[in-house]
């Protein structure tokens, strides 16, 4: 019994050894595959084969009516499917109302409540009450841009050498002012004569100027000759920065006698160096009807075109050197050669331009 117990033992043991596969295990492994020597550069080329060379392939055709490139009328009908039919029924019509923030000129994304522009203009009114607060705002105003100054400037101070053997002379021309940046007293003088000779004219003007807009202030007041004879005249003038900065200074005068007379100037500063500055300058006379005892004519009675080279030393002190030529013209100028003088002529100036 032993035994056959024994036997019984080893069969049942076995058996799973049995049961596996082994067929497997008398095939060879499968063969690796062949390496492209040529390929990788191993070969050279004519143990080779030719290579064959492979068209590419078309890029496919863009549609830009799909993409929404084209507008609908220059795009062919299209048949939908039938598994597009719930995009269709889609609201599309927000996202045109969708804008881009970056895009220039975008509203911004916050705009202002109309409730923030409800009550007083300032705020602090509402908490201290208007009455109290206007002296505080006018102070503010005073120290920013609103407090009153003054200022002298002395535009011309020149001595007057003439290139064509006429008579030496010198000329000034200074202006001042007193207020603040809209209302402004404004004092005028200007006048020339010949060196060991009679002042020749001589002029001041008192005059009121108001601000008419950013570059220009409206002038009136009155006017007294001093020289060649006294004289009052009626004055109103614009002065003020032209475009391109031409400063320009032009007033119209009526005399205590009637005569109505004008005078135009205009300058330009070219800054060659901060402190080297060559101005051109032209003035220019009118007169409306014959003034006999001043020697003046109806028309253009006289221009004077000048160019000055002027250096900065002090922003303050600017001494200068030019050229200025004077020509009466029309009647004026037949006057002045029936008295048997020179209508024109040139002259060499120096002189010097400060201000205050």
């Amino acid at each position: 019994m032993m035994r056959v117990a024994v036997l019984a033992g080893a069969m049942v043991a076995a058996t799973p050894l049995a049961a596996q596969d082994h067929s497997a295990h008398g095939k060879k492994p499968a063969a690796q595959s062949e390496m492209d020597h040529c390929a990788m550069g191993h070969l050279p080329p004519e143990k080779c084969p030719p290579k064959i060379e492979q068209e590419p392939s078309p890029e496919p055709e863009i549609d830009h009516c799909a993409m929404g490139h084209l507008p609908p009328g220059q795009c062919p009908p299209s048949e939908r499917n039938d598994d597009d039919a719930p995009m269709a029924g889609m609201d599309h019509g927000s996202h045109a109302a969708m804008t881009d923030k970056a895009a220039p000129g975008a509203a911004a994304e916050d705009a202002t409540p109309p409730r923030a522009l409800e009550g007083p203009r300032y705020a602090a009114d509402a908490v201290w009450g208007r009455e109290a607060m206007a002296p505080a705002r006018t102070q503010l105003a005073r120290e920013n841009g609103g407090m009153t100054t003054g200022t002298i400037l002395v535009e011309r101070l020149e001595a007057r050498i003439a290139t064509d053997g006429g008579e030496d002379g010198y000329v000034w021309d200074a202006q001042a002012w007193y207020g603040g940046d809209i209302n402004r007293f404004v004092l005028k003088t200007e006048g020339e004569g010949e060196f060991g000779g009679a002042l020749e004219d001589a002029e001041i003007q008192a005059l009121y100027s108001r601000a008419i807009g950013p570059f220009f202030d409206l002038q009136a007041g009155v006017r007294l000759d001093l020289e060649p004879d006294s004289l009052t005249h009626l004055v109103v003038g614009l002065q003020g920065l032209a475009p391109y900065m031409v400063h320009l200074d032009g007033a119209l005068f009526l005399s205590d006698r009637g005569d109505l007379t004008a005078r135009v100037e205009a300058e330009y500063d070219q800054k060659i160096t901060q402190r080297l500055i060559l101005q051109p300058r032209i003035e220019a006379g009118f007169a409306a009807q014959d003034i006999p005892e001043r020697e003046i004519g109806a028309g253009i009675t006289t221009i004077e075109p000048g160019l000055r080279l002027r250096y900065e030393i002090l922003r303050e002190f600017a001494p200068y050197i030019g050229i200025e030529y004077e020509a009466k013209l029309g009647e004026t100028a037949d006057i002045a050669r029936a008295n048997r003088r020179d209508p024109d002529g040139v002259k060499a100036v120096i002189g010097l331009r400060a201000w205050f």
